[in-house]
């Protein structure tokens, strides 16, 4: 397993890798590989500690890179040994980019193969991993926002692998509907629109200035990629996290220079933002999260959401924010992006996916659960997140204000998330 083991302040780390088939279905066929890695409080690194494994958020997120070891985690390290395998696809679990996707001979044959990304395997490799690295001996999760998507799928297919879950802003709506979604989505993002320009008024020229000269044409990013009004608006997304508006803020009104030109910082600072290089998977991979038996084709769920709302267009002053938002237009404009273009027209016609989720067993669930839904989330609705944790068995639901999406930051949330399960009666052993 290439084990590889070093200290950080904070925390003793253990890397490893395991192999894994790519298709479940098909155990002898091609092979991937996942990466470990684990933290433990260096003072216990050699006790029999309980395993928690994080579930990281996206979809297509590689697992964090702690620079210090902070937020979560400090609180993680208090009571469990933390394992943290980067899903396959992201990270250094075999990625997958443009040039991989554009190696397949047809759209369809790139489109399989994208299917092998989605819970349902996430979870099978977690359990290849528990039980060919631990032992088999169950662990607690901790899923943030899509973690939250593979705690339900992990609660269908394999429950006796867990003593406890834990989840922060990711309770799917069930059944999966992305057109419910969207609608609430839409109305969400559009909220914290006005609420940012009510924070800062003095943006709302700001941002009409940037959109009027996008809207001209010519305007390129670093990589080459044009920059236009509708990419500009999927700056949205920053507007669901704690400190997100200011970021937003700092950025727009330092966009154009006294010249007239926009500044290289605001330019550099977009590419970033909007093309997800490093995690391309996290757009190809946003609608089919909600695919789940014969609930397809989804045709663009998002797009065809905006279509119905004017009040998003990219004329209109002031100019509204999108989100998590999965558009068409993105495999043209967005460099990183456009080798999806085939297998992504194909995933918008998928009829039938895999199964995720199994309503009857999570209705019987005995595996403690608690989550924590923030009121506010412009990312994961909090009345889809309560209607579908008012039929998991053995649920509890902590609805806060006090938090965006990124509550995970802070320590308290899983704190308060154990005191709820340790209140009724612990995690399973």
């Amino acid at each position: 397993m290439n084990l590889v083991e070093y200290p950080l302040p904070g925390a003793w780390v253990r890397e490893f890798t395991v192999a894994a088939p790519l298709d479940w279905s098909d155990p002898g066929g091609e092979s991937i590989e996942l990466f470990v890695r684990e933290f433990t409080d260096p003072d216990r690194r050699h006790d029999d500690l309980p395993l928690l494994t994080y579930l990281q958020g996206g979809p297509g997120g590689a697992n964090p890179r702690p620079a210090p070891v902070g937020g979560w985690l400090p609180e993680a390290l208090a009571h469990y040994r933390v394992v943290l395998v980067d899903q396959r696809g992201t990270g250094r679990s075999t990625p997958v980019d443009g040039t991989d996707i554009a190696g397949f001979p047809h759209a369809r044959a790139a489109a399989d193969h994208l299917l092998h990304f989605r819970a349902d395997s996430i979870v099978r490799d977690l359990e290849h991993v528990r039980t060919r690295a631990y032992d088999g001996k169950r662990w607690a999760t901790l899923g943030q926002s899509f973690g939250g998507w593979i705690t339900l799928t992990y609660l269908s297919h394999a429950p006796e692998a867990l003593t406890a879950c834990y989840v922060c802003g990711g309770i799917p709506g069930t059944p999966p509907d992305p057109d419910e979604v969207y609608r609430r989505t839409f109305e969400r993002v559009a909220d914290k629109t006005a609420d940012f320009y009510r924070r800062y008024p003095q943006d709302v020229a700001a941002v009409a200035a940037i959109a009027d000269r996008l809207a001209a044409g010519d305007v390129t990013l670093p990589d080459g990629s044009p920059l236009s009004v509708r990419r500009f608006q999927t700056l949205g997304a920053e507007l669901g996290f704690g400190a997100g508006h200011q970021r937003l803020h700092w950025l727009v009104s330092e966009a154009i220079r006294r010249d007239g030109r926009f500044d290289g910082t605001f330019l550099q600072t977009v590419l970033v933002k909007t093309s997800n290089a490093g995690n391309p998977l996290f757009w190809t991979l946003q609608e089919s999260i909600y695919g789940d038996g014969a609930n397809g084709p989804f045709r663009w769920s998002a797009q065809r959401e905006r279509d119905r709302r004017p009040e998003f267009a990219e004329d209109r002053r002031p100019l509204l924010f999108t989100s998590e938002m999965t558009f068409p237009w993105m495999f043209e404009e967005v460099r990183a992006l456009r080798p999806f273009a085939p297998a992504m027209a194909e995933l918008a016609e998928q009829e039938v996916w895999s199964p995720l989720y199994d309503p009857a067993r999570l209705a019987v669930n005995d595996v403690p659960l608690a989550a924590a839904v923030y009121a506010d989330d412009v990312f994961v609705d909090a009345g889809l997140q309560r209607d579908t944790l008012t039929r998991v068995g053995n649920a509890q639901t902590w609805v806060t204000n006090e938090y965006e999406h990124d509550g995970i930051t802070d320590g308290r949330v899983l704190r308060r998330l154990r005191e709820m399960v340790r209140d009724r009666g612990g995690e399973k052993r």
